[in-house]
């Protein structure tokens, strides 16, 4: 045996509990506001870096203006009067170094000598202002340049500027940090006003918490539909969901009431008639034994009666359906009820126009509507009649008699659970057949039809889309 087979087992670890729906909201709010916030700092990123940029060249080609405006030529010589404007223009506070250089050709006129050599100046027009980023000794720097033809002179004129990038970098610094500052602050003011906002929005959510609440302190159940006042159109579908699974709780608990009522009143006269023959066994009567027999028989039918009708009446979710041979069912009605047909003295028929016909039904509930039929036709029927259970091509099944039928006020009552006609008081019925007929005709989308004969009475149950037996081969 192992050394830890007696360890209990850890215990598994708590589920967490979910986030409140207040803070689902909240985190479905901020989560894309952050993402948007964040693609727009980016965006603002590169237009404050491009518009840095671009202001700062402005001020370093009107330096180069400056600069470049100066150059002439004089007794064919090249001369230069420096502006100091031209310089002051770049002054910043962060003192970025500023360079300069004019070049005649190949040749320095003035200026640092290091700084980069200028680029494709064949290809360039003259008073044309070129931008560069460039390096000078370890330091980078933003270069503008121009090349200017003078007259009298044949080599072009090179007039460069530059400076270092330290003002541009704390300018575009202040400019991010003031847009992070802000879009920061704009969430945080979305923060405070949502969770007002969304306190106002769940409101009619909490009115139907507290609606479903109220039920709970009742000591009756009340299954009338939900009064929450007006609900927003997101919330309606949950509201008539719950009214609906109310009005199904309603029916199931009203059928349970129906039932132990049933029983109650039904159960009390076999119970009554039982305890009597008890007490008459007990004193040595003869006969008592057969009556409590015949009273337990009469309990039995009684409790499978109220079972049956119970099942047939079921609110919800139709039986399942499949295809069920009407003679086939027929047949099993007929065996099981020619026993009762012999000790009554009765012929009991069956009549099939098409063997093979089907129709979409429930097998058992279906066996016990034929049954509940035949056994009403035999109780009704009489001594010495004949009761036919007769099936069509057209998907239908009938049970006639030839007992007194029924009376036109009769006809109206027939399926009331209990109501026992003039011709059947003596049988051991309990008035629940036709009930159960009708309850479960109306489950699988059958009819009913009651037709008097002379003399007796006919029951048809009338069944949609019937199909014979090797069409439904040939499907499959």
């Amino acid at each position: 045996m192992p050394a830890d087979a007696s360890l209990p087992a850890p215990a598994p670890a708590p589920a967490p509990a979910p986030a409140a729906l207040r803070t689902r909201l909240l985190a479905a709010m901020l989560g894309p506001m952050a993402v948007v916030a964040l693609v727009l700092c980016l965006i603002g990123s590169a237009i404050v870096t491009n518009t840095v940029r671009s202001s700062s060249d402005r001020v370093l080609a009107g330096a180069l203006g400056a600069i470049a405006e100066t150059v002439e030529v004089e007794h064919g010589q090249v001369t230069l009067d420096l502006p100091a404007a031209a310089f002051g223009m770049l002054e910043n506070p962060e003192r970025d170094a500023v360079f300069y250089r004019v070049l005649v050709g190949e040749r320095l006129l003035t200026g640092d000598v290091g700084l980069p050599v200028p680029e494709k100046l064949a290809s360039r027009k003259s008073g044309e202002v070129h931008f560069r980023y460039a390096f000078f000794g370890e330091r980078r720097i933003r270069m503008a340049e121009l090349r200017r033809t003078l007259p009298g002179v044949a080599e072009p004129v090179v007039v460069q500027i530059a400076e270092t990038l330290g003002h541009r970098k704390a300018m575009g610094r202040r400019l991010i940090l003031a847009l992070v500052v802000g879009e920061i602050l704009l969430i945080g003011l979305a923060l405070l006003l949502l969770r007002p906002a969304l306190g106002w929005s769940l409101r009619p959510l909490a009115r139907l918490r507290e609606a479903v609440a109220r039920r709970s302190t009742r000591a009756a159940p009340d299954m009338s539909p939900l009064d929450s006042g007006p609900l927003p159109r997101e919330l309606m579908p949950l509201s008539r969901a719950f009214d609906s699974l109310l009005e199904r709780l309603d029916m199931a608990t009203a059928g349970i009431r129906r039932f132990t009522a049933d029983a109650s009143h039904q159960m009390r006269t076999p119970l009554s008639a039982l305890k009597v023959q008890v007490a008459l066994a007990r004193r040595g009567d003869p006969g008592a034994l057969d009556e409590i027999a015949d009273a337990a028989d009469r309990l039995e039918h009684l409790m499978t009666q109220l079972l049956a009708l119970a099942r047939a009446q079921e609110e919800g979710i139709k039986p399942q359906l499949e295809q069920v041979n009407l003679r086939e069912v027929s047949v099993a009605v007929i065996r099981r009820r020619i026993g009762q047909a012999i000790a009554a003295n009765v012929e009991l028929r069956l009549e099939a126009q098409d063997e093979s016909v089907c129709v979409p039904a429930h097998r058992t509930m279906l066996f016990e509507m034929i049954s509940n039929l035949v056994d009403n036709a035999i109780q009704y029927g009489g001594s010495g009649g004949l009761v036919v259970v007769a099936t069509t091509s057209d998907g239908s099944v009938s049970v006639s008699d030839q007992g007194p039928g029924l009376a036109e006020g009769e006809l109206e009552q027939l399926g009331e659970r209990f109501v026992r006609f003039e011709g059947g008081k003596n049988s051991t019925g309990s008035g629940l057949g036709f009930a159960i007929v009708r309850a479960a005709a109306q489950r699988l989308d059958a009819t009913v039809h009651v037709e008097k004969l002379d003399p007796g009475l006919k029951v048809t149950l009338a069944f949609k889309d019937a199909t014979r037996m090797d069409i439904l081969a040939e499907n499959a």
